[in-house]
């Protein structure tokens, strides 16, 4: 009976009470607890280790393929085993948590083993269902790591420059201007061609995020900017393989992936080089580095659905500081200057029998999962399905402020140049510059309250 009421209380959302019997903050009038970015799926951690943790309250078994999950994102794949054998012949990286560090964002670094930067490339056009062109040679990822006795597609060469910006109060802040070249490519390059970096995003919370039903997500949409405020939010829609038709994107740094799964399927391949029933072929069939004579399935359907359980039932930390003043204040000034119309604050889930944690929750993801052009500064030119070149999907922000921690060093944006929360509003352009023109125009005391209120995400 205690087990089947818990179940309907998560189910229709108000799990905060039970949750909060332990909590010494001031529960709010409102009935509603603003620490719980992630519902009934939030976790109280602010260490290294605060985007790790598992949804509470998961059963036995769930538990179980949640742990075999975490072991297998942490297992590093080779080349030739019966076991976590078939990485190769060229690939970026040989773990998923060797890009996701701690379950959160990457390292902006190419050649290294730490490295979470990839880069897709493509050639101008798209093709029937609306994707990129695969670049002749190179597929749709360049991979700049092979197997010993194995060229690598090319190695990537990173350099910035400094670009000053400076407020009106003489304040002034200096952002990266990033510069990427393929270096030693192992066959000729295209006359013309895009290459995108995409810096490794963290991965707790996706489980809520794949569970926002569709109608809510295009309710945030306004792609003719019918309201006259210059923001004009639309939906990536994919050409999905799997089903053979056009689904809503909601992952990947474009939302040109439509589930969990197929993200988990796409990484093993493009970045490890391990084909799945998803993903059958090698990223290298084509090309002079494929040595397979027939197709192979390298990961087990069991060890794939292990791990997108996995990232599906990973909690969210918990916001920090909801009633310090400060705090308070920025977040009046986030929602003031506009930034709250793409970094939406609040939204709920639906239903998912399987796992009620993650059902009908009041969620605090600050996106709406929609495509914004962000203006020339950001934009890396290549078209991926809906999104034009100079689009990208919005980032959530829970969590931002404890990248510092789980990643050592925090960096931000796609690609990961800027260092800091201010860098990458300064950043901003496009449907995004009046904001930023605001937050230029802030005191400097606003401006602090600001970025403070967002480190408490």
């Amino acid at each position: 009976m205690i087990k089947s009421l818990k179940t309907l209380l998560l189910l229709m959302g108000i799990v905060s009470a039970f949750v909060m019997c332990n909590r010494a903050d001031t529960f709010p009038a409102s009935g509603y607890d603003d620490r719980l970015s992630g519902g009934a799926a939030t976790v109280f951690d602010v260490s290294s280790q605060a985007f790790t943790h598992e949804i509470d309250g998961l059963n036995g078994r769930d538990l179980i393929v949640h742990g075999l999950g975490d072991q297998n994102f942490e297992q590093t794949f080779v080349a030739d085993s019966t076991l976590f054998g078939g990485k190769g012949p060229i690939f970026n990286n040989v773990s998923c948590i060797s890009c996701h560090h701690n379950d959160g964002k990457g390292t902006p670094t190419a050649g290294f083993q730490n490295s979470s930067l990839l880069f897709r490339i493509s050639i101008p056009g798209l093709d029937e269902h609306g994707a990129p062109l695969s670049a002749q040679g190179y597929g749709f990822q360049v991979q700049d790591k092979a197997l010993l006795g194995v060229q690598p597609e090319a190695h990537i060469d990173i350099s910035y420059k400094d670009s000053i910006v400076n407020y009106a109060d003489g304040n002034f802040v200096t952002l990266r201007v990033p510069a990427y070249t393929l270096q030693n490519p192992y066959y000729p390059l295209p006359a013309v061609y895009y290459l995108s970096p995409r810096l490794a995003p963290p991965v707790f919370g996706a489980g809520l995020l794949e569970n926002i039903l569709e109608s809510t997500i295009l309710s945030f949409a306004d792609e003719s900017d019918k309201d006259g405020d210059g923001i004009s939010g639309k939906p990536n829609y994919i050409f999905d393989t799997a089903v053979n038709k056009k689904q809503l994107g909601r992952f990947g740094l474009k939302a040109n992936t439509t589930t969990i799964q197929r993200q988990v399927a796409v990484a093993y391949q493009q970045d490890m080089g391990v084909t799945s029933y998803l993903l059958p072929d090698e990223s290298s069939k084509g090309q002079s580095q494929y040595t397979q004579t027939k197709t192979r399935i390298e990961l087990p359907d069991s060890t794939l659905n292990a791990v997108t359980f996995y990232i599906k039932t990973l909690a969210v930390p918990a916001r920090r500081d909801v009633n310090d003043s400060s705090n308070v204040q920025g977040a009046r000034l986030f929602t003031l200057i506009s930034c709250a119309k793409c970094h939406i604050p609040t939204v709920q889930t639906g239903i998912d029998f399987a796992v009620p944690q993650l059902s009908n929750q009041r969620i605090h993801p600050y996106t709406d999962l929609l495509l914004h052009d962000m203006g020339p500064g950001l934009a890396d030119g290549r078209p991926d399905f809906d999104a034009s070149g100079s689009e990208w999907r919005t980032m959530p922000l829970w969590g931002i402020g404890l990248f510092p921690k789980t990643n050592g060093t925090p960096y931000y944006l796609h690609d990961g140049r800027a260092r800091s929360i201010e860098e990458a509003i300064l950043w901003h352009g496009g449907e995004a510059e009046k904001a930023k023109e605001q937050f230029m125009n802030l005191s400097a005391a606003e401006r602090a309250k600001l970025i403070k209120f967002l480190n408490s995400l």
